[in-house]
């Protein structure tokens, strides 16, 4: 089993720095998905209310008797349960199609800044995060504006910011304000949904190092500190992306990728989606 490293957030908890993604994976494919994963070695779960999967993740994980305290589990809130209340009952539904007592890591999914109701939201995670009933809370789809708010409540820092990252869109203003505040940065869509595995530098250097373009991403992704959730539902492709510890970019493969920047984003603007 592959010896998958950890980053320690801000609260003292360790989260895997490579986990699996179930976004787009229907839920009764989920259960093969998540064990294939779970068998190749991972160990964190990334899902979300939304994504309609949870009892599917849930399946595997009962199957797969692991210790609970092996796993970390992330799950997410979405925006028509926004507000406080609706958030902690959000919370326990997913806890009941998930199977679990708590969850390791809980995110509000977007902020939909047209009515700043995440604040609401982020006092109730603040709450489950006091009682015990999570280990860790963050959010998704942040921009320095919404988590500069978050952060004015006075109270909890968030321990994860999960937002879209690759080369084609490295939203480096994302991630230094993160970096500043002792926020952890993980990439969604690590890959660009593909996009970018093709372009002639990763082909190049996924050829110098005998690995694929896939695992190249991932690892520059690795060596720059921040969490990936790579996603797929092929098996040979799951224990894929999980084998990129045994190998290291040189300064002008790094430079070659972070040259791919083009602004390249496959899913919606946090600053003007709202659901």
């Amino acid at each position: 089993m592959t010896s998958i490293p950890t980053i320690t957030l801000n609260n003292g908890v360790a989260m895997p720095q490579i986990g699996f993604g179930v976004f787009q994976v229907p839920n009764d494919e989920t259960q093969n998905a998540v064990t294939a994963a779970l068998d190749a070695g991972y160990r964190s779960i990334d899902t979300a209310a939304v994504y309609g999967n949870e009892e599917g993740v849930g399946r595997a994980l009962a199957a797969a008797k692991l210790p609970r305290a092996e796993l970390f589990i992330t799950s997410k809130v979405w925006i028509s349960d926004l507000g406080y209340e609706a958030t902690l009952a959000a919370y326990d539904a997913s806890l009941a199609k998930l199977g679990l007592e708590y969850l390791d890591l809980y995110l509000i999914h977007w902020p939909a800044p047209a009515t700043d109701a995440y604040l609401e939201s982020w006092k109730a995670l603040e709450e489950l995060l006091a009682a015990g009933r999570v280990r860790a809370i963050g959010v998704s789809n942040f921009l320095p504006e919404h988590l500069e708010k978050v952060i004015a409540l006075g109270g909890t820092v968030p321990a994860v910011n999960q937002v879209e990252i690759h080369p084609a869109l490295q939203q480096r203003s994302i991630t230094d304000f993160d970096a500043a505040n002792g926020i952890a940065t993980e990439a969604w869509s690590p890959l660009a949904q593909g996009a970018v595995l093709s372009d002639p530098a990763v082909l190049a250097i996924a050829e110098a190092h005998g690995k694929t373009p896939a695992q190249v991403v991932l690892r520059w992704h690795v060596e720059q500190g921040r969490v990936i959730i790579p996603k797929s539902v092929t098996p040979a492709r799951i224990v894929e992306n999980l084998n990129i510890l045994d190998f290291e970019l040189t300064d002008a493969d790094r430079a070659s990728i972070d040259a791919l920047e083009r602004d390249g984003r496959t899913g919606p603007n946090p600053a003007d989606f709202n659901g």
